[in-house]
């Protein structure tokens, strides 16, 4: 069982370590990544194939702005993908939520805001 988060950028490593304390707690194993899917896309596509075989995985993807990154790993894999954008405050908040909210259709993405509530959630689709 296992968590791979995902981080558009460098800068996501904070909201990424605190999804990270979560899984700890709650026994997943987890690795970190930077990703991003504007810059990079093949690498993000070959990311994903290369963990098509794994069983007991999920993606977690941290993207603010424009998330590409959720989309386009949900497009190409048939593992849960959860999305934590992070942001800057409630302004941020407002103008970037709709980027992760708002999918095209097939790319089935689950988005959690709080970076706890979303390790948790991650526990409890692995352990089902």
């Amino acid at each position: 069982m296992k968590a791979y988060i995902l981080m558009g950028s460098e800068s996501d490593m904070p909201h990424a370590e605190k999804i990270a304390r979560g899984l700890e707690a709650e026994g997943v194993a987890f690795e970190y990544f930077v990703r991003s899917a504007h810059k990079d896309p093949v690498g993000v596509f070959n990311f994903v194939k290369a963990r098509d075989g794994e069983s007991d995985v999920l993606f977690i993807t941290i993207a603010g702005r424009s998330n590409a990154l959720s989309g386009v790993v949900a497009a190409n894999t048939n593992k849960p993908v959860l999305a934590c954008p992070p942001f800057k405050d409630k302004l941020d908040f407002l103008v970037n939520i709709n980027s992760t909210l708002q999918m095209p259709s097939k790319t089935p993405v689950l988005t959690v805001l709080d970076p706890g509530n979303c390790a948790l959630a991650a526990a409890r689709i692995l352990k089902r």
